[in-house]
């Protein structure tokens, strides 16, 4: 069955009639979140929202004013999930969501074209491709494309948009001869109803199910942005088509605008300042570990120098990391002084060195992480670990307190 979508990709509004409604679970992702929700599965007479398939996401937008959240297929049906139930035998009154439907065209048929031209030019079979969210990608049957083919592609792409090439759909039966000779990659197991050709006169003849636009004028422009690495020996083709070409251009400038406006220079001198400021940053960092470090070995120093030492040392200090504690460390010597280490946020996350007497190191190591929300590793009195909670650091620094203190009644 061909679905009104299909016969018409350009209609925006449609009225059918509600088939079946019946109790349904819908499992969603939201910001990296997946939940569960409980609605209908509602098939109609027909539909002019696109259920998913060869690549393309599905459309969305309502039946009486209710949001449909997803449609698929299933054999001839297009089965469409929604919130609220929807009687048997009634009117249905269909909008698809417009802006989501025309992206979805243009990546398509874009698509359609760099695949044809890919394999015509170079010899480049598709294997596959994704219609992304923000961008889409094709993956080629080569190991590498180079910057010149990718000029020649796209400069070729763009030439027959300009040249306002024509798109036809045609329906075939499945037994026709010529669906033999039409590019494909098969037909679905549960297929139901005749082939969909998509012909681009001259171009390209595929096999496709999905909507797609009457002209390539329609699709404004593509750019091919790169050619990544892909898996066993394919390449990536990372694309945008018409509307999305125009939203790129609009990141890039504000973009633009801001470094400008950040590096009080040119668009053109961008490059040059940034580098000038990574060079300066390295030798700033390279200049604070030294800080760092010789601060470490005063610290120790000041600490060993003291008559008047406990025989437990704590610091925390935020802008440290593991070569300034396990310096300290060093420094102090672990035989008779319990030291207790952190560096990082003082609230939240850090890292921390504990170390002291073997026998009384080894027997609070395990506590000393549950406190912390941390984990590590060590041996013979010494461990040093990640933690999630510095904020109890005072917890620590109690509990060893209390040791040492309890060490030293014993030796007296």
């Amino acid at each position: 069955m061909a679905f009104q979508c299909q016969k018409d990709s350009f209609m925006k509004e449609f009225v059918t009639t509600v088939i079946s409604c019946n109790t349904a679970e819908l499992k969603v992702d939201t910001n990296g979140k997946k939940k569960t929700i409980k609605g209908y599965n509602v098939i109609l007479k027909d539909t002019v929202l696109f259920p998913e398939g060869g690549g393309q996401p599905d459309d969305r937008g309502s039946i009486n004013d209710i949001p449909v959240l997803r449609v698929t297929r299933q054999g001839p049906d297009a089965i469409h999930f929604v919130e609220a139930p929807l009687e048997p035998g009634s009117e249905a009154r269909l909008m698809v969501d417009w802006e989501r439907r025309f992206d979805h065209m243009q990546q398509h048929t874009g698509q359609h074209l760099i695949t044809a031209l890919a394999d015509l030019k170079f010899g480049f079979r598709t294997t596959s491709w994704e219609l992304g969210r923000l961008r889409s990608s094709i993956e080629l049957d080569t190991p590498s494309v180079t910057t010149q083919q990718i000029e020649v592609l796209e400069k070729d792409v763009n030439e027959k948009i300009q040249d306002h090439v024509a798109v036809n759909v045609r329906l075939l039966s499945v037994d026709d001869p010529e669906v033999e000779k039409v590019r494909s990659r098969g037909l679905p197991d549960d297929h139901a109803g005749p082939v969909r050709i998509i012909d681009i006169e001259g171009i390209d003849t595929n096999m496709c199910c999905g909507t797609h636009l009457p002209n390539l004028s329609y699709l404004q422009a593509i750019k091919i942005l790169s050619a990544e690495k892909g898996k066993k020996n394919k390449t990536n083709l990372i694309f945008l088509v018409g509307n999305r070409v125009l939203k790129y251009v609009e990141r890039s400038c504000a973009l633009e605008k801001s470094l400008t406006s950040l590096l009080k220079c040119g668009p053109e001198e961008h490059v040059e300042a940034v580098d000038r400021l990574q060079k300066s940053v390295k030798l700033l960092q390279k200049g604070n570990l030294n800080l760092l470090r010789d601060l470490a070995v005063l610290v120790a120093q000041n600490f060993k120098n003291n008559p008047h030492r406990q025989k437990i040392f704590t610091l925390h200090r935020k802008d440290g990391d593991n070569e300034f504690m396990n310096i300290i460390a060093n420094e102090i010597g672990a035989e008779e002084t319990v030291i207790f280490l952190s560096v990082g946020d003082e609230k939240g996350a850090g890292m921390f060195l504990l170390a002291g007497p073997e026998e009384m190191i080894d027997r609070l190591w395990p506590r000393v992480a549950e406190i912390l929300d941390g984990k590590g590793a060590g041996k013979r009195g010494r461990y040093q670990g990640k933690a999630n909670k510095m904020s109890k650091r005072t917890e620590v620094e109690a509990l060893l307190r209390e040791q040492v203190t309890s060490s030293c009644a014993e030796e007296e």
